[in-house]
């Protein structure tokens, strides 16, 4: 990227993340020519988290007409850092890895593809993407680019909200765990994309990296360890192309935090 293309990036960036309000006619280009695709579930209700942890809350301050004549209106939240669209930072499930407030913004915006595999699910909600799954995606366009940001689409986004369809239980609870089924990365698929392709994120349209059945959480533990986060309940994976676009994930900034809801989106260049 030439030396101007790459300074007008840059400050398309900061105008993007800070939230400035330019005139059109005093904005830079931010990527050219494309559209933006919201990859974020919306928290509410009836937002999807795991079975023992504390779900979405909403309740109100106040909503309505003040007595000096204005409309004003403002509530409190409370949740789990771990349900909707959120992220997993490495210190997750590794010890001394990084929290969620110490991921680089550069690790969290960059350059994406989609591996598909909701055709090759079957009846199998449990299934594992394969090292061969990343093999046949790169036979069609190439090498996985270092520091990528590798998201699965397993198809399972078209069930959300339901969580009997999207994770196999509307149960909550501990006994509830022993019942989920969705499909996850496996764990040798896991080490091969940190180690073979270096990559510097991963995320898919499921509530875990580690498919519904796994109790050790292996693939976890392998991303984390070499401080790769993971993007889970990812929506509208099917919106993108399987490569040649970039993914802005923006976490809450949890201070310690091993993870927290995070907006992701994806801008798509088109000519």
């Amino acid at each position: 990227m030439p030396a101007l293309q790459r300074l007008l990036h840059t400050v398309s960036l900061l105008i993007l993340l800070l939230g400035w309000n330019l005139p059109a006619q005093a904005q830079p280009e931010l990527f050219g020519n494309g559209r933006w695709v919201d990859l974020s579930h919306d928290f509410a209700d009836d937002t999807i988290y795991w079975p023992t942890a504390d779900k979405f809350a909403k309740s109100t301050v106040f909503d309505g007409e003040t007595d000096k004549g204005y409309f004003y209106s403002a509530y409190n939240l409370a949740a789990a850092e771990h349900g909707g669209t959120h992220v997993d930072a490495p210190v997750h499930f590794a010890r001394g890895k990084l929290s969620v407030d110490k991921l680089p913004l550069e690790q969290l915006i960059g350059p994406a593809i989609v591996i598909r595999v909701a055709d090759r699910i079957g009846e199998n909600r449990n299934y594992l993407v394969s090292i061969a799954d990343i093999e046949r995606w790169e036979k069609t366009h190439g090498k996985i680019p270092v520091d990528s940001i590798v998201l699965l689409d397993t198809g399972s986004a078209r069930y959300w909200p339901d969580p009997m369809k999207y994770m196999g239980t509307a149960e909550r609870g501990e006994a509830a765990v022993e019942k989920l089924q969705f499909p996850g990365l496996a764990p040798e698929a896991a080490e091969f994309l940190a180690e073979k392709r270096k990559i510097k994120a991963v995320g898919l349209d499921t509530p875990s990296i580690d498919y519904g059945a796994s109790r050790l959480f292996k693939t976890h533990r392998i991303l984390f360890r070499h401080n790769i986060p993971a993007l889970e309940n990812v929506a509208n994976l099917e919106a993108l192309p399987d490569r040649g676009f970039t993914v802005i994930a923006l976490p809450m900034k949890i201070r310690g935090g091993s993870g927290g809801p995070t907006r992701v989106v994806a801008f798509v260049p088109e000519d």
